[in-house]
């Protein structure tokens, strides 16, 4: 089997048996190609490749400067490729065994403040109505802020909710995560008021959750972009001084659940996370607000 042929059949097993989505397929193609391509005419087969390949590799890519999580990210789905060649296709053992990586960066996640996310919430509903926009507009950009702080989804997440998702007897989400696996989030009562109302409006019966305005049923669904710029509109018509993503405020529905008094296990459940070691670092966010807030009150902190 040539090259070519083991990355196709890696990838292939990546899409049908391991559900991956487009975008890990992307990640994991982009890693493979990067490695061949610094290799150049050196390059003959990947089980050719030695382990002293691949610390060469990692010792170009640090000269580079690149950050440290961008760097195990190759090295995880070479990683990856490699245990496939082993465990599928006969390879006798991974060269990438004995290759140590540098720790990852400890790099806590930037939240928003409550009278912050206040302000951004109440925004679409107060500015003045762009005159291109249709009427509801604006009611549906308020929900959609409304249920990043109120059920911490990922932008891909609330993008794909079908108004069947939603229950509202039950006041639940039906969520897809990572590798499709599937959920059940409450929604805030201020997020459920905020969807009814812009339901009602937009007179949103069945098909996605979100729509745009395009008339043609097939390409109604909001886009991820679509939602990221939406956001980065709302966040210059307030005073927060920093750039908002939808995963700041992911960052933030988590960080205020863990200030409140919700336990660890389950923010994690809430989240959608396979490991509680991804929701840990929240606690580091909760500790180290805390001790600023510390530093600023107490008289004798200094």
């Amino acid at each position: 089997m040539s090259s070519q042929d083991d990355v196709a059949a890696y990838l292939e097993f990546q899409r049908i048996e391991r559900d991956a989505s487009v975008r890990t397929l992307r990640n994991y193609s982009h890693a493979l190609n990067s490695f061949e391509e610094w290799r150049g005419d050196a390059f003959k087969s990947w089980r050719d490749c030695t382990a002293d390949d691949f610390r060469e590799y990692l010792f170009e890519l640090m000269k580079q400067e690149l950050a440290r999580a961008t760097i195990r990210l190759r090295f995880a789905a070479l990683r990856s490729f490699y245990k496939f060649l082993v465990h599928r296709c006969g390879l006798a053992a991974s060269p990438l065994m004995e290759i140590q990586l540098p720790k990852p960066e400890r790099k806590l996640p930037v939240v928003l403040t409550l009278s912050q996310m206040e302000q951004l919430l109440e925004i679409p509903l107060k500015m003045e109505p762009d005159p291109r926009a249709l009427p509801w507009q604006a009611t549906r950009d308020a929900a959609i802020l409304e249920l990043f702080y109120s059920s911490g989804l990922r932008v891909s997440e609330l993008v794909a909710l079908d108004v069947r998702d939603a229950d509202f007897l039950s006041e639940t989400l039906r969520v897809f995560g990572k590798g499709n696996k599937e959920r059940i989030v409450p929604i805030g009562s201020h997020a459920m008021a905020a969807l009814q109302k812009y339901r009602q409006q937009a007179a949103v019966h069945d098909g996605p959750l979100f729509i745009n305005k395009n008339k043609d049923p097939s390409k109604r669904r909001l886009s991820v972009r679509s939602v990221q710029m939406l956001l980065k509109k709302y966040l210059a018509a307030t005073d927060i001084g920093f750039d908002v993503t939808p995963h700041k405020l992911r960052h933030t529905f988590a960080t205020h659940m863990l200030d409140y008094g919700a336990d660890l296990r389950s923010v994690q459940t809430l989240l959608g996370h396979a490991s509680l070691s991804t929701t840990q670092i929240y606690t580091h966010v909760t500790k180290e607000r805390m001790r600023e807030a510390y530093d600023a009150a107490h008289p004798r902190a200094d």
